[in-house]
């Protein structure tokens, strides 16, 4: 069914589309994970912005130096804010590529090396590891969901 759009009854049945659902639960967990890990390095680090999350430690004045910025927490929320710029796109060009008809085996790569790219990219954000790992593994991710948008516009567009 190359280069045929999938009719959504059909959708189920589809390896390909089962294929990007499977990638994109993972991309999308690891990016919910991120959530988590700001808010275990929050209150280890004891590093609040909000006034309301320091009352455990105390009231007034004594609770106001927990009102501060950490350098780890704003790492781990640096890297939860590039997947965001990076997963949603992955989600919403990824799904129209899946439609596109594309064959299973190109489909497959594309998705196994951008959700690699991206679980190394937080690897490289939170041990941290040296550069150019982490740029280039944020390269590597881009590139993919370009590639695919690509092919959903030459597929649409006969370009």
């Amino acid at each position: 069914r190359r280069g045929e759009m999938a009719k959504s009854t059909q959708l189920i049945d589809n390896e390909v589309f089962r294929a990007f659902a499977t990638y994109a639960a993972i991309v999308l967990l690891k990016m919910m994970l991120m959530s988590v890990i700001t808010a275990y390095f929050r209150i280890t680090r004891k590093a609040f912005v909000n006034p309301e999350d320091t009352a455990s430690f105390g009231k007034g004045e004594s609770a106001k130096k927990y009102l501060r910025t950490d350098a780890d927490v704003e790492r781990v929320r640096r890297g939860h804010l590039n997947d965001l710029e990076n997963i949603v796109p992955f989600v919403g060009i990824g799904l129209l590529y899946a439609l596109s008809g594309p064959e299973l085996t190109t489909a497959l790569l594309h998705f196994r090396i951008f959700t690699g790219a991206r679980i190394l990219h937080t690897f490289a954000y939170l041990i941290p590891l040296p550069q150019p790992g982490r740029g280039l593994s944020w390269v590597v991710g881009y590139l993919v969901t370009f590639s695919m948008a690509y092919k959903v516009l030459k597929t649409v567009w006969l370009l």
